[in-house]
Formats: C-alpha cells, structure tokens, sequence
C-alpha cells in the first residue's frame, strides 16, 4: 500500500468508500500501487494495468490496455469513440463493486497476463484520423506551419486533430486552428505550456 493513495483516499469527497473497496480488490491481485496523475494507478512490473477515478456521476476502474481484453461480462466501456486502448468498468455504488469483485480479479489478471506477454494494443496511424477541411487549408497556406505539425509526435498530432474536428462549425474550427498556430509551430502539443 502507497502512502500516498492513502492520503488521496483520505482527502476524496466524493466516491472514498468506492474507491477502497477497488483498491483492496486491485491490491488482492498482486500489483504495484502508486499515484500517477493524481489517480491511483497500478502496475505490473512498470507498466500501468489499471487506475481508479472518480467523476460526477460515477467512479471507475480504468484498464489501460482495455481493448486486449475478451470481455466475458461484456462490462467494458469505451469512453469514447476516439479512445483506442483503455476500457472502464463504471459504478455508483460500493455494492456494485463488491458484487463484481470476482469478475473484476479475473479482469485484472486477463490484464496482468497481457502485459506479461507483451501484448500491444494496435493504435490507429495518424493518417486514418479526418484532417478538417480548414487545417488542410491552413496547412497549405504556410509551409512552416505544415512543417512543424509533421514534425510533432504522432500523438500531438492526433490530440490536434481531435480537437480541430470536435468543432462542429467551420468558424469555430478556424478559430481554433488560429488560436493553436504559434504552439504548432514552437513544436508543441495541444497541452503543453
């Protein structure tokens, strides 16, 4: 047990009692706990195979590598369409958790073998994401631009378009693309400072 997910437990408002009863669950099943991202997270030799987090309307088990798992229970959510490896399992009530605890420890362990084979999970390229209209524009417009946004790693680049594309009118995608320019062009992704 990390001291610091005791202190995360300790300070949660919100879902604490959930939130143990997935830990001690997690915990049964051999892992390494630790808080990445603010969030409880657990791993398998170094590599995170689950994390708990908590919402407005519910709290979660994520598994990171969700999509290599066969689902038996048919229990895993995608969060959303652009989500491509990780899978959550949702409650609103610590009975839930504990009615699911043994379906959840052979999850975990689906999990566990996963990483110990090395499984990988194939991700879409950045080519098969839908670059908008406006940005294939903008990047013929300026070289540099259309330079620099090649030369961002792939993920930074599916981050942009996501974002671009999320935009559901042509004004409000311009925008958004004026406003991302000068951090393309410093080589950097939509989060970075």
């Amino acid at each position: 047990m990390n001291p610091r997910v005791d202190t995360f437990l300790s300070e949660a408002t919100q879902w604490r009692e959930e939130f143990t009863e997935l830990r001690r669950i997690i915990l049964d099943c051999g892992l390494t706990e630790e808080l990445k991202w603010g969030h409880p997270c657990y791993t398998f030799q170094g590599s995170n195979t689950v994390l708990i987090h908590g919402f407005k309307e519910y709290c979660a088990i994520l598994f990171c590598k969700g999509a290599l798992l066969k689902d038996a229970k048919g229990i895993l959510i995608q969060q959303t369409e652009n989500v491509q490896a990780a899978r959550q399992v949702r409650f609103t009530k610590v009975g839930e958790i504990v009615k699911l605890g043994p379906t959840l420890k052979a999850y975990i362990r689906e999990a566990i073998e996963a990483e110990k084979a090395g499984l990988k999970v194939e991700y879409k390229k950045t080519s098969e994401f839908k670059m908008p209209e406006e940005f294939k524009n903008k990047l013929e417009e300026n070289p540099a631009l259309k330079t620099a946004f090649k030369a961002l790693t792939p993920g930074r680049q599916r981050a942009y378009l996501l974002y671009f594309a999320a935009a559901k009118q042509s004004k409000t995608r311009e925008a958004r693309i004026e406003k991302c320019q000068a951090q393309i062009l410093k080589g950097k992704g939509l989060t970075d400072e």
